[in-house]
């Protein structure tokens, strides 16, 4: 993909997520693409590699459905009689695989947008991420839930 082709791209991404359709905000969207094409123009001069685009796809596609089945989960818990007896927060610490900022920071942060848990956290070493759950129903299930779910299809974009 082209450069302008990409930061045209960038610029409508910016208007539609900003939700101000004007030609100020849209000047703003393209000076703010370019910026970011400048940035990342290291990384833009090879194209992705199939293997990876199908990856971010499939990430996409999990992380929608968690964040459905999750919301909907919240919403039940939320409406249901005896809130206080249904809650059952905890504290965890995940242990990571993946190495890199970017895969921990991806993880955390797709982590905190799923409805009912919170990255808090990751420790100094960064081998352990700290992640607040509002319902815990077993430490070793929410584990292997994030372990094999979202990190691993982290790591598969990454690698």
């Amino acid at each position: 993909m082209s450069a302008g082709l990409l930061a045209i791209l960038l610029a409508v991404g910016w208007v539609a997520v900003t939700g101000t359709f004007t030609l100020p905000n849209l000047l703003l969207g393209v000076l703010v693409a370019i910026f970011v094409i400048f940035l990342l123009r290291h990384r833009l001069q090879r194209p992705l590699p199939f293997r990876r685009v199908v990856a971010i796809i499939w990430l996409i596609a999990f992380f929608i459905r968690e964040l459905l089945l999750s919301a909907i989960d919240v919403a039940r818990l939320a409406v249901a009689p005896r809130l206080r007896a249904r809650l059952e927060p905890a504290i965890i610490a995940f242990p990571l695989t993946v190495e890199s900022d970017a895969e921990i920071t991806l993880l955390a942060n797709l982590i905190t947008l799923t409805p009912g848990t919170l990255t808090l956290d990751i420790s100094a070493d960064h081998r352990l991420l700290y992640v607040h759950a509002l319902t815990l129903g077993s430490r070793e299930a929410l584990i292997r839930s994030l372990a094999n779910g979202l990190e691993r299809r982290v790591i598969e974009v990454f690698r």
